[in-house]
């Protein structure tokens, strides 16, 4: 049967249709953030990412055009070799004698090798020859004043100095204050090739606590 134009609606149809409008206000009144779906927490960057970001307005710098040269490594210290060297200077001028007896003398010495004009011995002695190098063995013990020795002569032929002056010293300081170096000294430039004659020196130059030495010319 149909309704007629202008009929009131059934009491139940007015009620449900009143029920969805409040519904509907009630929905609209919520806050947004109801209707959204669950916010993710964004992930944490990484130090990488951050560090990209830091620098993204830097400036590559230009080659520098320099080659990458391995480093020499350093050469190993031949430390037997030159423990040898050191015995060799030793035993090159060794002590065959007793020195007891040998400084007990006083006597002054002189030494020329044969073949060496008695002028060249006369004019050393006179101080003809101008003194380029000197060493003194003062406060060195007997194995030191060896090896400072050789040593000393081994140079000044190297560098053709061929008047030296060695400062031994009179033997003070010495037990029983005997020039006991002093007369080691002499003994050791005796065994040298390279020595051609030695004498005690002048007074000006050290008198009886140096000797003079000529050597031979390292040019020949």
């Amino acid at each position: 049967m149909k309704r007629a134009r202008g009929s009131a609606l059934a009491p139940a149809s007015f009620e449900a249709l009143t029920r969805m409008r409040r519904v509907l206000r009630e929905q609209s009144a919520q806050p947004a953030s109801l209707h959204q779906a669950p916010h993710k927490p964004k992930p944490a960057a990484d130090g990488a990412m951050l560090f990209r970001r830091a620098v993204a307005d830097a400036t590559p710098l230009p080659p520098s055009d320099r080659a990458e040269l391995a480093r020499p490594r350093p050469k190993p210290v031949a430390r037997q070799r030159h423990a040898d060297e050191q015995q060799v200077l030793v035993d090159a001028l060794a002590d065959p004698w007793d020195w007891e007896a040998a400084v007990s003398t006083g006597e002054e010495l002189y030494f020329a090798r044969p073949g060496v004009p008695t002028a060249a011995l006369r004019k050393l002695r006179r101080g003809g020859w101008v003194i380029k190098a000197e060493l003194d063995l003062h406060g060195h013990t007997g194995d030191e004043a060896r090896i400072a020795l050789a040593a000393f002569l081994n140079r000044c032929m190297v560098e053709d100095r061929r008047c030296v002056r060695i400062i031994h010293g009179k033997g003070h300081g010495s037990k029983n204050r005997l020039p006991v170096l002093k007369n080691k000294v002499r003994h050791w430039l005796m065994q040298r090739e390279d020595v051609l004659a030695f004498c005690q020196a002048r007074t000006v130059d050290g008198g009886a606590g140096a000797v003079i030495v000529l050597l031979k010319s390292s040019s020949r």
